[in-house]
């Protein structure tokens, strides 16, 4: 038994589900789409029933049951489905609410979540909701145009810098019965509509984007305003208009539209850009332009935190109040100049499919200063020895003088003398196994003053640090690069919590570290109470498997992934609920590592011929038996065709 195990103080209360959901504030963030159950699980509800739902370390097991193991992605098709309906809803109750004349439309933009299955899904359950399509270069202009063969009348908005090629494709597909409104980013889009149109004897829907003078908030306010990348000024815009007369197409302007950016977390900033862009609109309308649409674009944001804060992975501000937001202010401004109201469109595609999606990985193992403690004693006393060098001496008297009242003095001396020893270790005076004494005694003694200090009220602010530099490494099964890159790149900080062992109390905190090579690939930031904080609250590793879930991934995670290490995608899943239980609908097999292989132009059968060779060359030599080379090449050939992940 540790020394920390030996001297424990019996502070923790009886620990309940409800401390879980308190912990990991699950309610705060989940939309009532997950919520802590009885059985200390995480259970997923789409139609968010407060008191059904399905267990996710139920599916995780069924799962792998049939051979699909982790690292996977859950993909909740009922929570995609409400997640649009919730919106049509919201919409439908502010054009109510607000007398409004006009109707409502949301496209998706698919490069939200360019997944086939998602796509599909979305257009599928959104057709049916009225809801159309987002595109933003020619490869996936080229995929709706197929998806929407039997929606004929569901709207395409193509956003985006176009050639001639994809113009003219876009003209041709309208003779097709298509709805599609090519949106103008640059004077040169609109001669290159009128060529093809005056051509192919056309009269197309015709969209432009507008530069703001409002920006948005958040990561992404530089890419609104007049620094956004696409559209044109308003005095292109009045050059615009002027072709378009000349050429008797100004009644073919169907569509104003604006970027007001991303994961805008203030409402505020939303109101000002929906408040110019409605003005915009009444004066082109006043001009002649036969606009009918209005897309505000995208901007609805995820609270990522549950804190509902202006912070830019939160929001201060409901989808309700989104809705009734943007119907009310294009209202007023239309009713004010006696303008047709027009039919709304939004893009909020990361609102859409966030909440669908789940990351489940398996922790493979961890290290820390925990694990030093359960060492064996391995000749460590507990009083100080004479024969010990003095930095050791000086650790074991900090050790055993922890009171309540010499906390801090007892961490300084610790920390002075840790330094001494690894200063003599650099000179050549300590040896080997005298600096592993020092290690382990000074972990000890700051897990220790940890302990101590728990029963203490007014801590010394030195002290609120050994939270996060206690902490331990778990070692997870995923690539933080392929999976989360939002988390890297540019600091999102998303749900992360087990999915079991709900009903026992977390012992351990922990930084989360993947299995590729770099030092980056670890999640260091979760969401805590008012404040960001360093560590997750985990439970011990025993011979269980334990599972992780990050929730909130369905936004741009997959799409923007990248092959690091060749660690390639994570095996997806399709789960529908139908009367209570789950159900697989679809699964999509994470890439192997002789497809990651060819992605990188590597020649999987090559390699396998090459392995062969080298092998049989072997056996001649006598470097090596004949069932050897069998075992080897058994090896190769089976992890070409394997999982890139590790596997239990």
């Amino acid at each position: 038994m540790s020394v920390i195990d030996e001297t424990r103080l019996d502070t923790e209360q009886a620990w309940s589900v409800d401390d879980a959901r308190a912990l990991y504030r699950i309610d705060d963030w989940s939309e009532g789409y997950f919520r802590v159950g009885p059985k200390g699980t995480v259970l997923a509800a789409p139609d968010r029933d407060a008191t059904g739902g399905v267990d996710l370390a139920d599916i995780v097991a069924g799962l792998s049951d049939r051979d699909i193991g982790a690292p996977l992605l859950l993909r909740f098709s009922d929570i995609l489905a409400h997640r649009l309906t919730a919106l049509r809803e919201a919409f439908d109750g502010a054009i109510r609410e607000n007398d409004y004349k006009g109707d409502y439309c949301a496209v998706y933009p698919i490069k939200v979540n360019q997944q086939r299955q998602v796509v599909d899904e979305v257009a599928r359950f959104g057709g049916k909701l009225g809801f159309g399509l987002e595109v933003g270069s020619k490869p996936e202009l080229l995929a709706v145009l197929a998806l929407t063969s039997e929606q004929e009348n569901q709207l395409i908005v193509c956003n985006g810098f176009k050639d001639a090629h994809y113009i003219e494709a876009v003209l041709l597909a309208s003779k097709l019965g298509r709805r599609i409104v090519p949106v103008v980013e640059s004077l040169r889009e609109v001669q290159l509509i009128i060529k093809y149109a005056e051509l192919y004897d056309v009269r197309p829907d015709i969209g432009v984007r507008v530069k703001l003078a409002s920006k948005g908030a958040g990561r992404w306010s530089d890419s609104a305003g007049v620094k956004s990348k696409f559209g044109l000024f308003v005095s292109e815009m009045l050059e615009m208009l002027e072709l378009l007369k000349r050429h008797e197409m100004l009644d073919c302007l169907k569509l104003l539209h604006c970027h007001s950016g991303s994961q805008v977390h203030d409402i505020q900033n939303l109101k000002q850009v929906v408040t110019e862009l409605a003005h915009v609109y009444v004066q082109l309308v006043q001009e002649g332009a036969g606009l009918e649409l209005l897309d505000v674009g995208g901007g609805l944001a995820v609270d990522y935190t549950g804190a509902q804060t202006n912070d830019p992975s939160s929001m201060n501000y409901s989808v309700q109040e989104y809705a009734s937001h943007v119907v009310y202010r294009i209202g007023s401004v239309c009713e004010a100049a006696g303008v047709k109201h027009p039919t709304i469109v939004t893009e909020c595609g990361r609102a859409m499919v966030a909440h669908a999606s789940v990351l489940i990985f398996d922790v493979l193992g961890s290290t820390g200063p925990h694990d030093l403690a359960r060492q064996p004693d391995t000749g460590v006393p507990n009083t100080p020895n004479k024969s010990l060098p003095q930095p050791i001496r000086d650790l074991q008297t900090a050790l055993s003088g922890i009171v309540p009242e010499r906390l801090l003095e007892c961490y300084h001396d610790a920390v002075v003398a840790r330094d001494e020893a690894m200063t003599l270790f650099g000179l050549g005076y300590l040896g080997l196994r005298e600096r592993a004494m020092a290690e382990r005694l000074f972990w000890t003694t700051c897990l220790r003053i940890q302990e101590v200090a728990k029963t203490i009220e007014d801590l010394p602010e030195e002290l609120t640090s050994l939270d996060q530099i206690l902490s331990d490494t778990y070692f997870c099964n995923f690539s933080l690069f392929q999976s989360l890159p939002d988390a890297w790149a540019i600091d999102q900080v998303f749900p992360i919590m087990p999915i079991q062992r709900l009903d026992e109390q977390p012992t351990r905190r922990a930084v989360l570290a993947d299995i590729t090579c770099d030092s980056d690939g670890r999640l260091d930031r979760f969401i805590g109470e008012g404040e960001i904080q360093r560590a997750l609250d985990v439970h011990e590793l025993d011979d269980r498997p334990y599972y992780l879930g990050v929730f909130l991934v369905g936004a741009y995670q997959e799409t923007l992934g990248d092959l690091h290490n060749l660690f390639g995608d994570a095996h997806a899943v399709h789960i529908r609920i139908e009367d209570g239980q789950w159900a697989i609908e679809e699964v999509v097999s994470g890439d192997t590592a002789g497809e990651v292989l060819s992605y990188v132009q590597f020649d999987p059968k090559q390699f396998e011929s090459q392995m062969r060779k080298d092998c049989e060359r072997a056996v001649r030599a006598n470097c090596m038996t004949v069932r050897e080379s069998k075992a080897l090449l058994r090896f190769y050939e089976t992890g070409l065709s394997s999982y890139t992940y590790l596997q239990s």
